[in-house]
């Protein structure tokens, strides 16, 4: 019997499984578009692009909705339900925030006429590339929202911890990519 309760807790939880499929194949997508971005970086007439400044307040608010919830998962993990309700909330905060400061980025590279046309720039991979992040953090920002309304609307009737840590990872995973990506278009664009 011991044997088998062992081999069970050593099981990875289909949710976590399949969020790790999900991350491996959105890590595989974000290669390919930033190694198609070198290729095409060595054309003649390329114009590379400076990141306005409101990318690094963006990437504040994203590492400290990380470290939010990170803490949220702690304080669940340990039944402190008022410190996880809080933390929760500030993490959907910071990352509204996080969009919110996306978007005076973007606005920004418009106003430096980065458009997403033409045949030798990097608009046009800085738009896709980050765009389908943005999209990932909405969904993350979606999930961040169904957890906050269960924290505080919601009854607990069963205290798995799986939802909070499946939300946490995939958050992290958002975090460290945005990381990659900013450095990326900073050193290579």
């Amino acid at each position: 019997m011991e044997t088998v309760m062992n081999q069970q807790r050593n099981k990875i939880h289909p949710h976590k499984f399949t969020l790790w499929v999900a991350i491996a194949s959105i890590l595989m997508m974000f290669a390919g578009l930033t190694s198609a971005f070198i290729v095409k970086s060595n054309l003649t007439g390329w114009r590379n692009i400076k990141m306005p400044t409101v990318f690094w307040y963006s990437t504040a608010a994203i590492i400290l909705s990380s470290v939010a919830l990170q803490v949220a998962v702690r304080s669940f993990k340990q039944r402190e339900m008022k410190q996880y309700r809080s933390m929760i909330a500030l993490t959907l905060v910071l990352g509204i925030a996080f969009l919110v400061l996306q978007y005076f980025g973007f606005k920004s590279l418009w106003d430096q006429n980065i458009k997403f046309n033409g045949s030798a720039g990097a608009g046009q991979f800085l738009y896709v590339i980050f765009g389908l992040h943005a999209l990932h953090v909405i969904g993350g920002v979606v999930a961040l929202l169904v957890m906050f309304l269960k924290a505080f609307f919601g009854k607990i009737k069963l205290y798995s911890s799986v939802p909070v840590e499946v939300m946490a990872t995939y958050w992290h995973f958002v975090d460290i990519l945005w990381i990659y990506l900013l450095v990326f278009f900073i050193v290579i664009g």
